[in-house]
């Protein structure tokens, strides 16, 4: 008598499953199958196996934060950047912090003309409004866009370089939207876009933000693609806080939330910025986890001295503050 599979279809167990009859793989299997089939369990696990290890294996990335200048604390924030994104993906960094709260300081890097090799991702945080050398700017570009090397933008990058007549525009075609002006500091209410995007899986629907210092967008380029946006009260218009880009060889995550430390020391934020990070380097997976290997060590609190944002002295006029100084 053949043996039968787990009893009649439909039936449940205890109500009439047939018991199956001893010996009976020697019936069903023929012979030589059951190789195939010890095989087959074998290579399922040996491939299990492998994964697993491969998701050990996996080398981080290795990141370059490029920060200081203007207006920010800087000090801090680097804490946050590379503390708070270590937590959430695979990544070690290095940092150069340097310009004091220059807005015209080159910063020392991009002097080289290979600057970005041996890098993943360079993540820009940085505020030197003022410098004005084209060549200089230039330079910096060609680290990303010729070489694939991976860019994320955070808020005041924006602003950087702004003051170069030419290149300025090479490096807000990296960025993915142009801003040189930002509205009066209060809290924006940002509104996802594109919920199903990887970078904006476990992004809320809305994020009314603990502080903010909007900016003003005029312009989104072609290879960009917004997937958040804020209103503006100073203008009464949305603008872009949040895309992704491509310019020559370089994916592209870039956000203008930011300057308030207590709007970057924040799961939502960090989580955004994590995922943006991975999205740029090509390892985050479509639902917005990272690719095996890519999780960072856990996450926990980040504390930091306390809050002490200033304001740029481009604005403070604007904004009704003192004037600034004339510089000699």
């Amino acid at each position: 008598m053949r043996g039968q599979w787990f009893g009649r279809r439909g039936e449940r167990a205890g109500r009439g499953c047939r018991a199956v009859p001893a010996g009976f793989m020697g019936g069903l299997v023929r012979p030589g199958v059951w190789w195939w089939l010890a095989a087959t369990v074998l290579a399922g696990v040996m491939s299990a196996d492998a994964r697993s290890q491969a998701a050990e294996r996996a080398e981080p990335l290795k990141g370059l934060l490029v920060t200081g200048g203007c207006c920010h604390d800087y000090a801090s924030q680097k804490r946050i950047i590379t503390e708070g994104l270590s937590q959430r993906i695979n990544i070690v960094w290095d940092v150069v912090h340097e310009g004091g709260t220059s807005r015209t300081h080159k910063v020392s890097i991009y002097h080289k003309p290979d600057w970005s090799a041996g890098y993943d991702v360079v993540v820009h945080n940085e505020c030197f409004g003022g410098v004005a050398d084209d060549a200089f700017l230039e330079n910096i570009v060609r680290g990303h866009r010729d070489t694939g090397v991976a860019a994320v933008f955070i808020h005041c990058a924006l602003h950087s370089y702004r003051s170069a007549p030419k290149a300025v525009e090479q490096w807000r075609e990296l960025i993915g939207v142009s801003s040189k002006s930002h509205e009066r500091h209060r809290s924006v209410l940002v509104k996802n876009l594109r919920p199903t995007h990887p970078v904006m899986r476990g992004f809320p629907r809305q994020w009314q933000t603990p502080n903010g210092e909007l900016y003003k967008i005029f312009k989104v380029w072609p290879n960009c693609t917004p997937l958040a946006e804020a209103f503006g009260q100073d203008t009464q218009q949305n603008h872009t806080v949040v895309w992704v880009n491509t310019c020559g060889k370089a994916r592209v995550f870039g956000t203008s939330l930011g300057h308030h430390n207590e709007t970057m020391n924040n799961d939502v934020w960090l989580g955004l910025v994590a995922r943006g990070t991975l999205w740029a380097c090509g390892k985050l997976r479509d639902d917005g986890t990272p690719q095996p290997g890519y999780e960072g060590t856990g996450i926990r609190p980040i504390v930091l001295g306390p809050l002490r944002p200033q304001t740029d002295p481009q604005f403070r006029k604007r904004d009704g503050a003192a004037k600034p100084k004339k510089r000699n």
